[in-house]
């Protein structure tokens, strides 16, 4: 099977989200994805900024956007895959190679991030319970995820 090893299975506050990651598009950042998930990185991580119609974004260990890995950032890989419905792309600060931990997942189309983000993977299923993520910038209680796995 193609997807072997590249499907990441977030158990969140709302439900499973299942993502199919997408090596050929971003084959760094799905390997980085996958050594934090191996680590249990993201085991408890919130979605500390949700925008309505827009994205909730998880992944910084102080549930407060500013912070990543203890790995060094990652050189972008921005490819042609578009931001739309169920996207997962990387979040980062200005610099086009300061992406690390953090991804967003998007509620809709985003086109106006297209090739400057990097795409790495998208929802197959549990679309719905992303949709159910309490939102904020920040978000006051917010929802997490419990634990994230690879298979």
């Amino acid at each position: 099977m193609a997807d072997e090893g590249n499907t990441l299975t977030l158990e969140t506050t709302k439900g499973t989200v299942v993502i199919r990651m997408r090596p050929d598009l971003a084959p760094n950042h799905v390997a980085h994805i996958r050594k934090l998930v191996g680590e249990g990185f993201y085991d408890g991580i919130v979605f500390h900024r949700v925008i309505d119609g827009f994205m909730a974004q998880t992944g910084c260990p102080h549930g407060t956007g500013t912070g990543g890995s203890k790995y060094p950032n990652l050189k972008q890989e921005f490819n042609a895959a578009p931001h739309v419905r169920g996207t997962c792309s990387m979040a980062r600060a200005q610099n086009p190679d300061s992406a690390n931990s953090q991804f967003f997942i998007c509620f809709g189309d985003a086109g106006f991030l297209d090739r400057q983000y990097t795409v790495w993977g998208e929802v197959v299923t549990g679309m719905e319970n992303v949709d159910k993520i309490k939102r904020g910038e920040p978000v006051r209680d917010p929802d997490k995820i419990i634990s994230a796995k690879m298979s």
